[in-house]
């Protein structure tokens, strides 16, 4: 089947560099939506913040930089929380930038968690599409979906069922996944390693009760991920006997797997409903079960019984449970389950198909008809 090419613009998250860690998991799938979409011959521009970096197999790709101040990300703040951009902000920097290259491409696929590009939609000839990549942390943003959604749904996308079910939309959600470089994870049959957990390191990730289980077992953690917040760290580190943590940092792909590949076990312990949650994948990407809450996206993403084991929200019990179990999952299976769904190939043909078929979505021509007339 012969598949139209397109040119794309994307939008990159406007809270941090491409690469600085910042935009946590949302910066590893803007990578791979990029070898997705070239990986099927379609011409791709990326707008970014200044000192973003791209991984060599994406060199095809027109970076443009943009200057500017961080945009504040929407999980720090509150449910009721007001619009704010900061002088010199970055985010109405990139959409200007975006929407003049707009002109000449054919979709303009918005990655950044904000209110602003939605707000816009609807009110743009060029053709702007939001990969949602979190939860209904805030009013205003669940609201600025919701008009989106009653404007236009085939604008959106989203990562799971769990996180779709936060917003209000017109209907059914357009659901994409993930995608990842599997050739940059690395099997490992091992199966007697420490304790891994993974993530930013904030209070919305649960990181402390992933520290209770090990302190339990008299086993040290291993940690990995960007600190976001400084005294939360401290505070569960705190908390548990020393030596219990064993901050590993943040550490690039190719580093990052071949450490947590040597894991028996990643622990996985979102307080909020995470949207995706990369770092199950990744984990089972190298073979490594995962035990985690049955909480947004990760509750999807864990075949019970087969690839790891899902607790009840909040249930420390049933965590270690799971962790006491896993010597009960096939490493191989968790690597062939992963393979069969999560590469960055077919995440690509996923959101070409959305794409493709948003631009040709009925509604959205009579809306063109509408402007033109």
């Amino acid at each position: 089947m012969r598949v139209k090419k397109l040119k794309v613009i994307v939008i990159s998250t406007p809270i941090g560099f491409l690469g600085s860690g910042k935009g946590g998991g949302v910066e590893l799938t803007i990578i791979s939506l990029i070898k997705g979409l070239l990986h099927l011959g379609n011409e791709v521009t990326l707008v970014a913040p200044c000192g973003s970096k791209l991984p060599p197999d994406c060199q095809e790709v027109d970076l443009i930089e943009v200057e500017g101040t961080d945009q504040r990300s929407w999980q720090k703040q509150d449910y009721l929380s007001q619009i704010t951009i900061p002088i010199n902000g970055v985010l109405p920097k990139l959409l200007k930038k975006a929407i003049e290259l707009g002109k000449k491409a054919d979709a303009v696929i918005n990655m950044g968690y904000d209110w602003l590009p939605l707000w816009l939609t609807p009110y743009l000839n060029e053709k702007f599409f939001h990969l949602i990549s979190m939860g209904g942390v805030a009013k205003v943003m669940k609201d600025a979906v919701k008009e989106v959604s009653l404007f236009n749904n085939s604008r959106l996308a989203f990562h799971t069922y769990s996180q779709a079910k936060d917003y209000e939309l017109s209907s059914e959600p357009i659901i994409v996944g993930n995608g990842f470089d599997l050739e940059n994870y690395n099997f490992n049959e091992k199966t007697g390693g420490p304790l891994g957990w993974a993530g930013r390191i904030a209070p919305e990730k649960g990181l402390e009760d992933a520290v209770a289980v090990a302190a339990e077992l008299k086993e040290t953690l291993y940690v990995w991920g960007f600190i976001e917040d400084h005294i939360y760290a401290q505070k569960v580190e705190g908390s548990f006997p020393k030596g219990t943590i064993s901050w590993r940092g943040f550490l690039a792909t190719n580093e990052f797997q071949e450490q947590l590949g040597e894991c028996r076990v990643l622990i996985n312990t979102p307080k909020w409903n995470e949207a995706f949650g990369n770092v199950v994948i990744e984990s089972l990407a190298c073979g490594v079960p995962v035990v985690a809450y049955k909480r947004g996206g990760p509750g999807e993403l864990i075949n019970n019984g087969i690839t790891g084991w899902l607790a009840p929200q909040d249930d420390l019990k049933g965590l270690m449970s799971g962790v006491l179990n896993v010597s009960q999952i096939d490493r191989s299976t968790c690597r062939a389950w992963v393979e069969k769904r999560f590469s960055y190939k077919s995440f690509g043909i996923r959101i070409h198909n959305w794409i493709h078929a948003g631009i040709n979505d009925q509604n959205y021509q009579e809306e063109i008809k509408e402007r033109i007339q």
